[in-house]
């Protein structure tokens, strides 16, 4: 794992998140439409020297197992922002051993961060802040 590469992904996704997000102290979740997809980040954890946010995407017409859901955890002090667990519920080792069983890459912390680093690029240039209010359960 190349680490001088994985932290300069984690800064540039903070600096993305507080773009994005910059309310994130006092507000609990931020909406974005692009196109027919919803971007939802919604604040899950609040401590002194991070904030650990939840980051939903969907996408009209694909089925609810192809939704993507990622925790992200930025950790203030250093000014950086990673992902710490996926769709699962299981936390994000930062290398795998491959073959494993969950059929996860080498190098999977990276392109999930990767992941990431281009959805929120994509949110900054092209994505509208979604108002709309939902009931519990819309999404």
């Amino acid at each position: 794992m190349d680490l001088t590469e994985l932290h300069a992904l984690c800064e540039a996704n903070y600096v993305r998140l507080l773009s994005l997000f910059p309310d994130y102290q006092q507000a609990n979740e931020r909406r974005f439409k692009l196109g027919s997809r919803l971007i939802v980040m919604t604040v899950i954890e609040r401590d002194r020297h991070t904030t650990t946010l939840s980051i939903n995407y969907h996408a009209a017409g694909l089925p609810q197992h192809m939704h993507s859901n990622l925790h992200l955890r930025m950790y203030h002090d250093v000014a950086m922002a990673e992902v710490v667990k996926l769709r699962s519920g299981r936390r994000l080792e930062s290398r795998y051993d491959y073959p494993n069983s969950d059929m996860h890459q080498p190098d999977e912390k990276r392109q999930q961060n990767s992941f990431v680093s281009e959805l929120l690029s994509l949110c900054l240039s092209e994505a509208h802040i979604d108002e709309t209010v939902f009931e519990a359960g819309d999404v």
